[in-house]
């Protein structure tokens, strides 16, 4: 979960291979295995805990006090009778630690769960950065000395005869080898000599003694944690100074639009950044792609918001007016003071390689247009220096208000390339899938994409054997930020093969 990190290595020469590059965006997935491993092996461990407490009490030995956990035989028959079990928990740094582990892993679990992240992102938010306190109990927890190894091997080697014990104590030693050796020995055979007999059993020479093992979690831990620690200073040190908001613009369907600039700031097309507004929350982010990168003329950035929660409902809020005023607040025009806004990032993703690759097939679902907008705007400044070649753009939404959010962006690169006599560089889709009837995107600029403009879902397997049927013998990069019904579909028909012989490599977005 470094991001920082990721960011740099899939940027830089260190990971040249493409498909090396496609791990990284693997992080995510690796984490959540990470954290339900965790999860399981950790009720793994609490039920070995309960049944080697039992065993301790059933098993007691009198020879081995030190390394019991019991103080009698059977204490743990009488448990649901007696305080032993709270003290066992409540007294014992294992135990207490223990304890406080399990709760704090049951709060991370239940609210990361998707409908606790959907409904309520701030319960997510705060209980997932409990994993620090989970960390310092884990190290804390091996310190009580439960776990103890011998000391003294070599005068107490394991499975040798105590004759100085309450057992041997009586007996010589040369009588116990005969008795030993009897048993061992079926009638009939010869029964060794003395010497040979004093080589096969091992003496103690003295009494065993237990020493605490020394705590390890820490070695394991404190590297990668102090990696995240180091990785989380930097961030708040470079994102300590807050944006310029040039503009906040209103669009269709609930969606808002914030320009801003930044000093210093570079980012790359397909990247993301991280919102923070302390006036709506003070520890709350969120992640928002880039739909407007800076280039070595404009240094504007922006991104596009949907507005789906409390979150972005109150942030909102305090950058727009009500909706009966203009769409468009520019500040020198009016006397507005925008609240102080932070952004961490920009971040690496997987649509940075969209431009990587020769022919790439980008499909969008409704707001999931957002990291395609800033690579479209990349191709209108320059589209000569990467390698892309031909783009597939296919964008699906419910209302046609919703096309209108980059409109006006498709008009002018599809005019652009048409003037320089390439107009099957960007072959462009729109599909309406909710409509009573035939319905056209209002204004005499955009027939190119009334044109374009087709009622109902994309038949994917014919759009996929058409695209393998005009790309034979390449490999196409398949890009999805949409409903994950579409990402499924796309990525089962990137896995099928074609009598073609073109290779499709399926890339997804996903922030939730």
């Amino acid at each position: 979960m470094c991001r920082t990190l990721l960011a740099y290595l899939r940027g830089s020469q260190k990971v040249p291979s493409r498909r090396t590059r496609r791990l990284l965006d693997k992080s995510r997935t690796f984490h959540i295995t990470c954290g339900v491993t965790i999860c399981i092996f950790s009720g793994v461990h609490v039920a070995a805990h309960l049944v080697n407490a039992l065993n301790f009490s059933v098993n007691y030995s009198e020879d081995f006090v030190e390394l019991n956990a019991a103080r009698y035989r059977d204490e743990s028959i009488f448990f649901p009778f007696s305080q032993d079990p709270r003290k066992l928990l409540f007294t014992t740094v294992p135990g207490l630690t223990g304890v406080c582990m399990v709760l704090v892993l049951f709060l991370m679990i239940t609210a990361s769960t998707y409908a606790i992240r959907v409904s309520n992102y701030d319960i997510f938010w705060y209980t997932h950065n409990l994993f620090f306190v989970f960390y310092m109990l884990l190290m804390l927890h091996v310190s009580g000395g439960l776990l103890k190894y011998q000391t003294n091997l070599d005068t107490h080697p394991p499975g040798c005869i105590n004759l100085n014990g309450t057992h041997y104590q009586n007996i010589h030693l040369q009588d116990y080898l005969s008795e030993h050796f009897r048993e061992s020995f079926p009638e009939g055979f010869e029964k060794p000599d003395e010497l040979t007999q004093k080589r096969f059993v091992k003496i103690c020479m003295e009494e065993p003694r237990f020493q605490a093992n020394f705590p390890q979690t820490w070695l394991w831990i404190s590297g990668p944690l102090c990696l995240y620690c180091a990785e989380r200073l930097y961030r708040c040190i470079r994102s300590n100074k807050p944006v310029t908001i040039i503009s906040v613009i209103r669009h269709p369907s609930d969606v808002m639009e914030i320009r801003m600039v930044k000093e210093n700031f570079k980012a790359r097309p397909g990247q993301y950044i991280i919102l923070h507004c302390p006036s709506v929350s003070a520890l709350e982010n969120h992640p928002f792609t880039l739909t407007m990168c800076p280039t070595k003329t404009k240094a504007t950035f922006g991104v596009h918001l949907k507005i789906v929660g409390d979150w972005t409902e109150r942030f909102r809020d305090l950058l727009l007016p009500p909706s009966s005023q203009d769409s468009e607040i520019l500040p020198f025009i009016q006397s507005r003071n925008y609240p102080k806004l932070y952004i961490d990032g920009p971040f690496g993703s997987p649509f940075e390689e969209s431009l990587n690759y020769e022919v790439s097939l980008c499909v969008a679902g409704g707001i999931g247009v957002t990291p395609f907008a800033s690579i479209l705007n990349t191709l209108l400044d320059d589209w000569e220096p990467y390698k892309l070649r031909r783009l597939y753009f296919i964008w699906v939404c419910r209302d046609i208000q919703s096309f209108r959010w980059f409109a006006d962006l498709l008009c002018v690169l599809h005019n652009k390339f048409w003037q320089e006599n390439r107009p099957d560089y960007v072959n462009i889709q729109l599909y309406l899938s909710q409509t009573d009837g035939i319905q056209k995107i209002i204004g005499e600029k955009y027939q190119a994409l009334n044109s374009r403009l087709f009622i109902g879902r994309p038949r994917w397997k014919l759009l996929f054997d058409e695209i393998a049927k005009c790309n034979r013998g390449k490999t196409v990069g398949v890009f999805c930020c949409g409903p994950s019904s579409i990402s499924k579909t796309l990525h089962k028909l990137s896995n099928r093969n074609n009598s073609y012989g073109t290779r499709f490599e399926y890339n997804k977005e996903s922030f939730s």
